[in-house]
């Protein structure tokens, strides 16, 4: 067996920071050093926490400079992360940094450069890259089952409390940024970087913050338009979210995203299924396991990364052209 891996998380206020935690703890590659939360505010608020109760707390200098923590997952307040991450990596520690990458493309452009002149590993955070349902619909357009695609349509909704919603509010595009860079991680991951990107920003919710809640963006390449929708107050949202390509030869929708339902249509007979509607069986995978599986064999040279730096940055670019940021 492979010897397991030193990590720790920088940072404990992102969304998916307790998911994060709870899979390194249940990692077989990885050995959960412990958790460094600089902010005294937020450290209290985490100590507090049940989901922390276990482990050991370190302070930024003591996690930076041990050299037996090769890893470090990122997962402070995303306008903390760039900084984080930086440091990190001058550290020569490899990271895992939540998802999105700030709002200043070329400070997550140098950041990148700095990781692979370094020879580390930068794996982003998004939650849709090893879900089973979407690696099929990039299979499916990949090898051309579904013909040329034309339309691609994403939905994620939430229902945001006050106390988040204003939080939210801080990031240029609001819901756009925070959700929805998902979907556009997926985006850029089957048709490539966008021509053109068309942002509709609103506020619509009742709420006296300012967010952009009600949120959607165009998004054009050379054959294919592609929509994507985010709002915050839509009720039991989850089951709603969907994600749909079209093609001349067929399409695939998956809705709900979590736990993954699939259906696709084929004019012909394509990757071993029939032409017409379809039910399609995918597994359902917990979030982030199979995302840290992945990091601990790159880490040990036995696999190159599924997205590297070029789609990174091409889905960074994305990312803020849709909540109206040039870059």
């Amino acid at each position: 067996m492979n010897e397991r891996i030193g990590a720790a998380l920088l940072g404990t206020a992102h969304a998916h920071a307790i998911g994060k935690l709870k899979v390194l703890q249940e990692s077989p590659d990885f050995e959960l050093a412990g958790v460094c939360e600089p902010d005294a505010e937020l450290l209290k608020a985490a100590r507090d926490s049940e989901a922390f109760a276990e482990v050991r707390w370190l302070d930024q200098a003591e996690l930076l400079a041990d050299e037996s923590i090769a890893m470090i997952a990122v997962e402070g307040r995303v306008r903390d992360n760039l900084g984080f991450a930086r440091e990190a990596i001058e550290a020569g520690k490899h990271i895992h940094l939540d998802k999105p990458a700030g709002s200043c493309l070329s400070e997550f452009e140098s950041l990148l450069a700095l990781a692979t002149d370094k020879g580390l590993v930068v794996q982003m955070g998004y939650m849709f890259r090893y879900n089973a349902a979407f690696e099929l619909s990039l299979q499916a357009v990949q090898e051309g089952w579904l013909g040329e695609v034309f339309y691609i349509h994403g939905e994620i909704n939430s229902d945001i409390g006050d106390a988040n919603r204003r939080k939210l509010g801080e990031h240029p595009g609001g819901m756009m940024f925070e959700l929805a860079c998902h979907l556009i991680d997926m985006l850029v991951a089957t048709l490539g970087p966008p021509q053109r990107v068309q942002p509709f920003l609103r506020h619509d919710g009742d709420q006296d913050d300012g967010l952009d809640d009600n949120c959607t963006a165009i998004f054009e390449f050379d054959k294919a338009v592609a929509v994507i929708h985010t709002a915050a107050m839509e009720a039991d949202a989850s089951k709603r979210r969907c994600w749909e390509i079209c093609g001349t030869n067929g399409t695939i929708i998956i809705q709900p995203l979590e736990p993954p339902a699939v259906r696709m249509c084929l004019k012909s007979s394509q990757g071993g299924f029939e032409a017409g509607w379809q039910t399609v069986e995918v597994s359902h995978i917990p979030r982030y396991v199979r995302d840290i599986a992945e990091l601990a064999a790159c880490i040990r040279e036995e696999r190159e990364p599924s997205y590297g730096p070029q789609h990174d940055l091409a889905t960074q670019q994305a990312i803020l052209s849709a909540c109206g940021v040039a870059g």
